[in-house]
C-alpha cells in the first residue's frame, strides 16, 4: 500500500506543478524547457511505475461491496469517459460545450471504478485520480481555460465517435489480460 501511495503523491505533485505558474516558470528558468520537460517526464513515470507495483501489490482490504446494479451502469460511464479521453486532442464540436473533456473523462473514469471497487487500495487509486481530475478542471478554469468558439464539420463529433467506441471495444477486450477482471461480469 506504501509504494501506491507514494506513487499517488508523486504523480499528482509532478501533474500540480502546470497549477502553480510561478513554480513552472522557476523551474523552466532554472535548466531550460528541455530539462523541464525530462524532470517532468520522468518524475511522472516512476510516480506511474509505483501506482502499477502499489496497487499490484496492496492487500485487498474491503470497505463495501457493490451491488449489482452498478455493473450495468459501470460500462456506460466508461464508453463515455473512453469518448471524452481523445476528445481532448481530436478537433471536435464538443469543445464548444464543454472546457475539460479529457479531465472530464478522468472524473468519469474514476468515479465509474469507485463504483465497483470498494477496497483501500481501489479507493485511493480511483478517488485520488477523480479528485485530482475536479481540482485540475476547477484550477485550469480559473487560469482561463475556456470554451472552443470554433464550429467545425460534423463528421468530427461522429469520428469522435467511432474512436470512443473503439477504445471502448479495446478496453473491454483487454481489461481481464491487464488487470486480472472482466471488465463485464
Amino acid at each position: 500500500m506504501l509504494l501506491l501511495i507514494l506513487g499517488m503523491a508523486i504523480f499528482m505533485a509532478v501533474h500540480l506543478i502546470p497549477s502553480f505558474v510561478n513554480l513552472r516558470r522557476k523551474l523552466i528558468g532554472w535548466r531550460g524547457q528541455t530539462y523541464y520537460t525530462i524532470g517532468y517526464s520522468s518524475a511522472a513515470m516512476i510516480g506511474l511505475v509505483l501506482i502499477i507495483i502499489g496497487k499490484s501489490r496492496a492487500v485487498e482490504v474491503n470497505v463495501w461491496d457493490a451491488p449489482d446494479w452498478v455493473y450495468h451502469l459501470t460500462p456506460v460511464f466508461m464508453l463515455i469517459a473512453l469518448t471524452l479521453l481523445p476528445a481532448a486532442y481530436m478537433p471536435t464540436n464538443l469543445k464548444r460545450f464543454m472546457r475539460h473533456p479529457f479531465l472530464t473523462g478522468i472524473a468519469l473514469w474514476a468515479f465509474s471504478h469507485l463504483l465497483v471497487n470498494g477496497d483501500v487500495a481501489a479507493i485511493i487509486l480511483f478517488g485520488g485520480f477523480g479528485s485530482f481530475a475536479l481540482f485540475d478542471m476547477w484550477s485550469s478554469s480559473r487560469r482561463g481555460a475556456d470554451k472552443s468558439t470554433v464550429k467545425l464539420p460534423f463528421y468530427r463529433d461522429i469520428l469522435l465517435l467511432v474512436v470512443g467506441v473503439v477504445a471502448f471495444g479495446i478496453v473491454l477486450h483487454l481489461h481481464p489480460y491487464l488487470f486480472g477482471v472482466a471488465a463485464i461480469p
